[in-house]
C-alpha cells in the first residue's frame, strides 16, 4: 500500500488521528515535525526563532522525501502545503488526504498552545486569515474528511473508510 499523507492545518487533528490511524492499519507513522526534531535535537519552535520560517520549510521538504512512501501513515507540519512541490510529492507518491476542522473549533484547539510558534505570534483574525489562504492548497488532496464534531474514532474511521474507496480506485 502506497503510504497515507494527512494534511490540514493546524489543530485539525493530523498527528492524534494519524497514531489512531496507524494502531488501526499497522502501520508505522512518521510525524515530519518529530522527525525534524529528533534529527536537528531541537524544538520547532526554536527551529523558527533561530533560523526563520524558510529554513524550517527547507527541512520539512527534506524530511518528506525521506520518510518511506509505502506502507505508512505520514502527519504533516500544516504549512507543509505552502510548498508545490510537497503536495506533487504525497500526492505522486501516496494517498494525500486533507483533515478539514471548523476554523472557530481549530481555533479553540490552538490558542493555548505555547508549541505553535505560528499562533503565538498572532491574533485570531490573522490565524484564520492564515487558515484561508492555505485552503486552496489543501484542497488539492486527494481525499478531504471533515473532522469538525466527530470522537477520535469517528474521525478515524471516517479516515480508514476513504482509503479504502481510494485504494479501491486505484486498481
Amino acid at each position: 500500500m502506497k503510504s497515507i499523507y494527512l494534511t490540514g492545518f493546524m489543530g485539525a487533528g493530523k498527528t492524534t488521528i494519524g497514531q489512531s490511524l496507524a494502531q488501526r492499519l499497522d502501520l508505522p507513522v512518521y510525524d515530519t515535525d518529530s522527525v525534524i526534531e529528533q534529527k536537528m535535537e531541537i524544538i520547532i519552535k526554536d527551529i523558527f526563532e533561530q533560523y526563520g520560517e524558510r529554513h524550517f520549510r527547507e527541512l520539512e521538504t527534506k524530511t518528506l522525501q525521506d520518510i518511506p512512501v509505502n506502507n505508512a501513515i505520514v502527519t504533516t507540519g500544516g504549512g507543509i502545503v505552502t510548498s508545490q512541490s510537497n503536495i506533487d510529492w504525497m500526492k505522486e507518491n501516496g494517498c494525500m488526504i486533507f483533515l478539514h476542522a471548523d476554523p472557530e473549533v481549530i481555533w479553540s484547539r490552538l490558542e493555548s498552545d505555547i508549541t505553535r510558534p505560528l499562533v503565538q505570534q498572532r491574533e485570531k483574525e490573522e490565524v484564520l486569515e492564515l487558515f484561508k489562504s492555505r485552503l486552496p492548497l489543501y484542497r488539492q488532496a486527494h481525499l478531504t474528511v471533515d473532522t469538525t464534531g466527530l470522537t477520535l474514532e469517528e474521525a478515524t474511521e471516517s479516515v480508514h473508510k476513504a482509503i479504502k474507496i481510494w485504494n479501491n480506485s486505484q486498481h
